[in-house]
């Protein structure tokens, strides 16, 4: 087996044979550990703080958005598996080069920003809450995140493997701080409030409600369908990346949103790391809610430079891996020191949404429903040779899935409705326009 470099220099080629060696496990590891941290604690609490849902209700919903995005993130990890090629190369043979280099890697790049820099805010914050309450003294917010910041970006600059043996070391962190905050929550919470506070909502929330959440969760998470066979380009096999990544993926979420709804419902507050440390004042305690807030955020926030630098570097192909990075985590570290990232987090995420719904349904009916989960030969012979090619349906179908996200209230749920009204229309532009010359399946050529 050959060794594996101290910084991971491969950019857009397939992954060699002999490096495709990680397991299920250590991929349910590997997104288990990026799982329950402070971006993804938002939308369960704002399911409660703001939509009025109750935990039980909140829960639910933000689980089954999360389910629906998660299959489709997985089934999209799928190439990368097979083929050793990174998501953006996948996209490039399903949107074509043009569409895939100057607006799906621009789209999922500023996707990735804006989620480092959420986690990296949310993580800060929870820093600064517990060094206040152990010494009294109150740090200046923007020093500690730009350097929370560079410390993830170096990190994520080592490359997947870095990723791989980090999250192996944080997994017993993060689940003694988790059972630490839940054992908070139970004794200090549940304890003084009925059970039957968690089935009501702090308001008049109807059936709109549950599914604006539920899809504002879909929105957060199937953006992962261009980035995943990033990850999954090292597995074994397909099986392997499919089932490491759903399996580690909805088990996580599980307890995020466990977490996160019966913060908001409880106490009213949006970061469970946060009001954790403010129940307790064992020093124990707080030393291990502080590990498993700092590890989390560090684990998810490797994910996000990863993949992002990869989408960067498609967007800007004169740029090498490290060059990407760079790119990246400097943006990042930008981005990280403006705390109205997270405080408007409902108003951002559903702004993002008008990009990220259209292109991930495209992608997602392209390969599944027009190429029936296969790359072809055909595609894969332009790509690696260089060929530009250009998808017309996509960019027009783009445009009209962006104006339906829009235009679609927000008690219909648009991020679900825009996904299904975007991929069964291009799915029949598609497979009108294509030849009925049926393309051999790619076979063996990548070794």
């Amino acid at each position: 087996m050959t060794k594996q470099p101290l910084i991971e220099r491969l950019g857009l080629e397939p992954v060699p044979t002999d490096q495709k060696t990680t397991t299920w496990k250590e991929y349910f590891i590997i997104q288990l550990a990026f799982s329950v941290n402070a971006g993804n604690f938002l939308i369960p609490a704002l399911a409660v703080l703001e939509g009025g849902l109750s935990f039980a209700a909140a829960f639910t919903c933000t689980l089954l958005g999360a389910i629906a995005a998660f299959l489709f993130v997985s089934l999209f990890s799928l190439p990368g598996a097979r083929y050793g090629l990174p998501a953006q190369y996948v996209l490039r043979t399903l949107l074509g080069t043009k569409l895939s280099m100057r607006i799906a890697s621009p789209i999922r790049s500023l996707t990735s920003l804006y989620w480092f820099s959420v986690q990296t805010i949310g993580g800060t914050y929870v820093f600064l809450s517990i060094v206040k309450k152990i010494t009294g003294v109150s740090l200046p917010f923007i020093p500690i995140a730009a350097g929370l910041a560079l410390i993830m970006t170096l990190l994520a600059l080592v490359g997947f493997h870095a990723v791989k043996k980090a999250t192996k070391y944080f997994i017993p962190v993060l689940v003694v701080g988790q059972l630490a905050i839940l054992y908070l929550f139970i004794t200090k919470g549940l304890s003084q409030v009925p059970l039957t506070t968690l089935a009501e909502g702090t308001k008049d929330a109807g059936a709109a409600s549950f599914f604006f959440y539920s899809s504002l969760v879909f929105v957060q998470y199937v953006s992962g369908v261009s980035a995943s066979s990033d990850i999954t380009r090292y597995s074994k096999s397909s099986a392997h990346g499919f089932w490491g990544l759903y399996g580690g993926n909805v088990v996580g979420f599980m307890m995020t949103a466990l977490l996160g709804g019966l913060s908001a419902s409880l106490f009213g507050e949006l970061n469970p790391f946060v009001i954790a440390s403010e129940l307790t004042s064992s020093l124990i305690l707080l030393f291990i809610i502080t590990a498993c807030a700092m590890v989390s955020m560090i684990s998810i926030n490797l994910s996000n430079a990863y993949t992002g630098g990869y989408s960067l570097l498609n967007a800007l192909p004169g740029l090498s891996r490290i060059q990407s990075a760079a790119v990246f985590g400097a943006a990042g570290i930008l981005l990280s020191c403006i705390p109205s990232l997270v405080l408007n987090a409902k108003e951002y995420i559903s702004f993002l949404g008008i990009l990220i719904i259209p292109i991930s349904a495209i992608v997602t009916a392209d390969y599944l429903f027009v190429q029936k989960g296969k790359l072809t030969e055909n595609s894969l012979l332009q790509l690696l040779s260089g060929t530009s090619t250009y998808n017309k349906e996509a960019l027009w179908v783009l445009v009209m899935g962006m104006i339906s996200y829009v235009l679609i209230p927000e008690a219909f749920s648009p991020g679900f409705l825009s996904f299904i009204l975007t991929c069964a229309v291009y799915t029949i532009t598609k497979q009108r326009s294509v030849s009925r010359e049926q393309p051999t399946p790619l076979k063996n050529m990548l070794g």
